[in-house]
């Protein structure tokens, strides 16, 4: 169409009267005079405005959905790291379980034998100082610490104290090859010297190369003089083997310790020892014995046999 007057007043003209219908639309409601005209209009255009909008829906879906993935993905990263953090208290908690139970059992030791101990955490391993077992410990000359202290857990002997910082000590443990302890056997009262042998047994040389030992018999610490290194009634281990006797002077026996030195965590160190020799007293109980169930059999006669029996008197 040209733009000529006459087209200028006929658009003019054309948008007055739809400001003019769209008044009286507002104005009638429901009883609009239009209403059957957008009734009319609705039923022809809708068929298309539906095609439009299931066209353009997808993309819009689409467009959500993208937008959407990254709240998502966030959540699911939330609830991955919430799970990471509960799975690690979890953790934690079993581990404070398990320290706590260690801790329990060394004051009970500590009760027992009258050792007045300052706890203490296995904080590194031997490597620093050499190839010899030993450990440190996060206690030291601050805390009262000296060299040639027994150092105990829940368990028994663990070793004794060779070198003192201010913040921290070393531990000399009780199966290093150059460890040696007096040791008393349970009951029988015989003497002699443990020495460590790395990760095997202990080796213990008895002073009476006659003396009667069997296989499960228990030793303890003998003690030293003004308790150092060593503090009477400590646990040591168990026998597990006896060589023979052979007429020498000693008898060797070897003996499994009670301690795990591959597994040291919580240990106390005896800063105060025992007024009297707890001697046995702080020996775990003895294992009770396993009864040996006994079988009895109990032959019945068949009626086969009986019948036998009689035609053979017969």
């Amino acid at each position: 169409m040209r733009d000529t007057r006459e087209s200028r007043l006929l658009l003019v003209l054309l948008v007055a009267i739809a400001f003019a219908l769209i008044t009286v639309d507002i104005r009638g409601g429901q009883d609009s005079p239009v209403d059957g005209a957008r009734q009319a209009a609705a039923t022809v255009f809708g068929p298309i405005e539906n095609g439009v909008s299931s066209a353009v829906d997808p993309v819009g879906n689409a467009v959500a959905a993208v937008r959407d993935s990254g709240s998502r993905h966030d959540r699911i990263a939330q609830l991955e790291h919430d799970n990471a953090a509960l799975k690690a208290k979890l953790g934690s908690d079993d581990r404070n379980r398990s320290r706590l139970k260690q801790l329990n059992k060394m004051i009970k030791v500590a009760g027992e034998g009258q050792y007045g101990i300052k706890g203490a955490e296995v904080i590194g391993i031997g490597a620093a100082q050499g190839f010899s077992w030993t450990v440190t410990i996060d206690v030291g000359a601050n805390d009262g610490i000296k060299r040639d202290m027994t150092v105990l857990n829940g368990d028994g002997l663990v070793g004794r104290v060779t070198t003192v910082g201010p913040n921290a000590a070393t531990v000399l443990l009780a199966n290093d090859p150059d460890f040696t302890v007096g040791t008393r056997m349970e009951s029988s009262d015989e003497l002699g010297f443990a020495s460590g042998q790395g990760d095997r047994p202990l080796r213990v040389q008895l002073l009476n190369g006659k003396a009667k030992v069997v296989k499960g018999d228990r030793l303890v610490t003998f003690g030293s003089q003004a308790d150092r290194p060593f503090v009477p009634g400590v646990p040591v281990g168990v026998v597990s083997r006896v060589d023979p006797s052979g007429g020498d002077l000693t008898r060797t026996v070897y003996v499994t310790p009670y301690v795990s030195f591959t597994k040291l965590d919580i240990v106390g160190v005896v800063v105060a020892a025992p007024k009297k020799d707890p001697r046995d007293e702080v020996l775990p109980p003895k294992p009770k014995p396993t009864p040996t169930p006994t079988v009895t059999v109990t032959v019945t006669p068949s009626a086969n046999a009986s019948a036998d029996g009689q035609q053979q008197q017969q």
